[in-house]
């Protein structure tokens, strides 16, 4: 159980930390400042992964249902990037052995790196709703579709609303008047391979499961 949420989670995300998550115990980043200012990392960016550690170091969450189940633990290391790149730093360990990692990146979005840089979500809160999100639909819908390659460009995703509580760049959630749907987009974009696209499609969901997003 984690007992110190962080602010800015909606009310579905925060339940699902207090009963799912846990807390384990983190290196704090300042015991490498001086060593990062070292090797030429700007203060700011040496910031971000402070403020990124102090506020999400140490927390587990229940496996992903993509990228492997996401990070283990979410954690940092040391920031790599350049003054005209930008700064990322890890966002936590695979669970895994897979091609990519997990990492923040210069504008704080939540990603990964395979052949290249492809942020999933805007920020890590969006992250972890996302997370929240699939447990959520997974407990409530009568049926779950799981949907790959060019078949995921056939879902008629104009006729539903975006989830923006999800902060979705890569990976987007739609909502219908009682399903829910999630697109993968990281690794196909990351990959550049069309048939690492993914999607799942949550049907049958009770009104009362939307209270989510009231």
């Amino acid at each position: 159980m984690v007992n110190d949420v962080p602010d800015g989670l909606s009310r579905m995300a925060t339940s699902f930390l207090h009963i799912n998550g846990i807390r384990v115990e983190r290196l704090p980043v300042e015991r490498y400042r001086a060593k990062w200012l070292g090797l030429g990392i700007p203060v700011e960016a040496i910031d971000r992964a402070a403020k990124y550690e102090a506020c999400w170091g140490g927390l587990v969450l229940p496996p992903a249902s993509r990228y492997e189940g996401g990070p283990r633990v979410l954690s940092v290391d040391t920031p790599e990037g350049s003054a005209e790149e930008g700064w990322w730093f890890m966002a936590g360990d695979q669970r895994c052995s897979v091609p990519f990692s997990f990492l923040i990146g210069p504008d704080g979005e939540f990603g990964i790196h395979g052949d290249r840089w492809t942020p999933l979500h805007a920020n890590v809160e969006g992250w972890v709703e996302s997370v929240a999100l699939a447990h959520h639909a997974g407990l409530w819908a009568r049926q779950i579709t799981k949907v790959s390659g060019e078949a995921v460009e056939s879902l008629d995703l104009d006729v539903l609303e975006p989830v923006t509580l999800v902060a979705g760049m890569a990976d987007t959630w739609w909502r219908g008047p009682n399903s829910l749907v999630a697109v993968y987009r990281g690794e196909a974009d990351s990959f550049d391979r069309p048939a690492f696209l993914r999607a799942h499609v949550y049907d049958g969901l009770p009104e009362h499961a939307f209270w989510f997003d009231r």
